[in-house]
């Protein structure tokens, strides 16, 4: 005797909505081994069986390859499409699928936003972005810039957010940080959410903190900050003679830690030893070792390398690149030195970069680079006083001493020129606004 259990299921069989039947009748169809499903898709696209979710779902475990995308194309044929069956049936990633989807959204936003409808759209952009293939994103990044329809661009970043990983990230945290100042916050609040994700995330959400935002953005980027582990600092300086530190340099750090909640401390060139661990470290994060040296000289090649390598015996260390290195302070410093120029009007020369005795060719090729970028002189003047009875250096304006804080050599500068990097207070803002953005 054949019971209803021994036969196969087949859309003719399917009990209707409502029925109590169907839950049991699905969930048969769900678990079996294997379900020929060609007659099902037969039947959704001769329009004899209506594509519910739950059916779908039901059918999902069953699908090939292909199945997916030949849905979808009977989808997009339709003249009402439904928009719940694209997230059910498109969350597969196939090499065709990708290239179809491709097809269907490439081209300019606005004019195809104007030729199809929303709904076939917004239905389509976030399965790109699941796809996760590098095509997608000038394309997603495009519709949500584009001047459509609100509920595209959030299609669009909703995408965005489907292959988070897969995005460049520069271009990503660049693009995610101008729409979170968008006007429309449905789409401003979801940018923050998705910059919080990113590894290193402080660098893109504590600028965000210094513009305009619509008032709920705002909150929610306080909310996200608040939630985001901060790790310590370590600010490697060169200090003063027996280690002591500048007022600057220990102004700066004592901002910082307000700035960022966590601490961060000075470690002197010059001083006996190391600060003290307990004071430096935070349970569960790395140590974050910053050198605020200016110049590639013997201190960041051998001095550096050795202090990073005692903080490994206490925790994980993540070093960072000399400060003359990084790209914000190099471009301060040449408009330092380009308002310097003005200041002092024509016939002065190039400006002076005052700079501390250097031998190795790695220190030379830098300073010959930061010639070049800045327009500026490289000048070695020596600094080693015997006392303050020594006469002050005979320096033509304009100059810039390429030290951070007070030391022997701008002791020995006439007025302005004398005045140390942390003294200039657009160099200064430059630099803390960069510290506290870091991890």
């Amino acid at each position: 005797m054949i019971t209803q259990a021994h036969v196969p299921p087949c859309p003719a069989t399917l009990p209707a909505n409502g029925d109590s039947s169907r839950w049991p009748f699905l969930q048969r169809l769900r678990r079996l081994p294997h379900l020929d499903v060609e007659p099902w898709l037969q039947a959704i696209e001769s329009g004899t069986l209506q594509p519910e979710a739950d059916l779908l779902v039901a059918l999902a475990s069953h699908w090939s390859d292909g199945a997916p995308l030949r849905l979808l194309r009977w989808w997009v044929g339709q003249a009402v499409p439904d928009p719940r069956l694209p997230p059910l049936v498109g969350m597969a990633r196939h090499p065709a699928l990708a290239a179809w989807l491709l097809e269907q959204l490439r081209g300019d936003p606005v004019r195809l936003a104007a030729s199809r409808p929303t709904v076939l759209l917004t239905g389509l952009l976030p399965l790109l972005g699941h796809q996760r293939v590098p095509q997608a994103w000038p394309l997603l990044s495009a519709w949500v810039q584009a001047a459509v329809p609100a509920a595209l661009r959030r299609a669009a970043l909703e995408g965005l957010a489907l292959g988070l990983a897969a995005w460049p990230r520069s271009a990503l945290g660049d693009g995610l940080q101008r729409l979170a100042a968008d006007l429309d916050p449905q789409l401003a609040a979801p940018a923050v959410d998705l910059l919080a994700r990113l590894p290193g995330c402080r660098r893109q959400l504590v600028p965000l903190s210094r513009r305009e935002l619509d008032p709920a953005v705002a909150q929610r980027l306080r909310r996200r900050l608040v939630a985001t582990p901060v790790q310590p600092l370590l600010l490697v300086v060169h200090g003063r003679s027996g280690g002591a530190l500048p007022a600057e340099l220990v102004s700066l750090a004592a901002e910082l830690e307000q700035r960022r909640g966590a601490p961060v401390r000075l470690q002197a060139l010059t001083a006996s030893g190391p600060p003290a661990a307990d004071d430096l470290l935070v349970p569960g994060l790395p140590l974050t070792l910053v050198p605020l040296l200016l110049l590639p000289g013997g201190h960041v090649r051998h001095d550096v390398p050795a202090i990073a390598a005692h903080w490994r015996r206490h925790t994980r260390v993540r070093r960072l690149p000399f400060l003359g290195a990084w790209p914000c302070w190099q471009r301060a410093l040449c408009q330092e030195l380009e308002q310097l120029r003005q200041a002092c009007g024509p016939g002065q020369g190039r400006p002076l970069l005052l700079h501390h005795p250097l031998a190795h060719p790695l220190a030379e090729r830098y300073l010959a680079w930061l010639e070049r970028v800045s327009g500026g002189r490289a000048l070695a003047a020596a600094y080693s006083a015997a006392g303050p009875e020594d006469p002050p250096l005979n320096v033509a304006a304009p100059a810039l001493p390429l030290v951070l804080a007070a030391n022997r050599l701008t002791d020995r500068l006439p007025g302005p020129i004398g005045l140390p990097l942390l003294q200039r207070p657009a160099l200064r803002a430059v630099l803390l606004d960069a510290l506290e953005a870091l991890p």
